[in-house]
């Protein structure tokens, strides 16, 4: 079942941004036992965008680290949500769970540098029913440095 949260959007602004990007959810236990099936969705939509060989591994390193972050404060028996979004060249990857403390990843560990080195970006937040989110985005032939 789908829910429009853009009801009473007169002009179809809603509908033409989603026909811009394309948009896939997965939602699954939050356990580790099920995040190769998160690593194998995040390898196949990162293909579809041509990412090369080494891009496509470096988010799946990503991805399955932003989850196991999530899932050392995830509420037992809770639902592990996964939201890609590709965007033009590049991969919007968004990991939420509820969270028994709703603390936001610190900054400053070995997880989030290894996290900001394989995505690009790398963003988290808290909502007010302490679900925390990682968001990773990463562009397809990211920026190379000349000597």
């Amino acid at each position: 079942m789908r829910v429009d949260q853009n009801v009473g959007d007169p002009a179809g602004k809603a509908e033409q941004d989603r026909a811009a990007q394309d948009f896939v959810e997965v939602r699954l236990p939050a356990q580790g036992a099920y995040l190769s099936v998160l690593r194998t969705a995040t390898a196949g939509l990162a293909a579809r965008l041509d990412f090369t060989l080494d891009e496509i591994e470096d988010l799946r390193i990503a991805v399955d680290e932003a989850c196991a972050i999530l899932l050392q404060q995830a509420v037992p028996g809770s639902v592990l949500s996964c939201e890609f979004r590709l965007v033009g060249d590049a991969l919007r990857v968004t990991v939420s769970a509820p969270t028994t403390d709703g603390r936001a990843p610190e900054r400053d560990t070995f997880a989030w540098t290894v996290l900001s080195a394989l995505a690009g970006e790398v963003e988290s937040s808290v909502a007010a029913d302490r679900t925390v989110s990682i968001s990773l985005h990463k562009k397809r032939g990211g920026t190379i440095l000349q000597p």
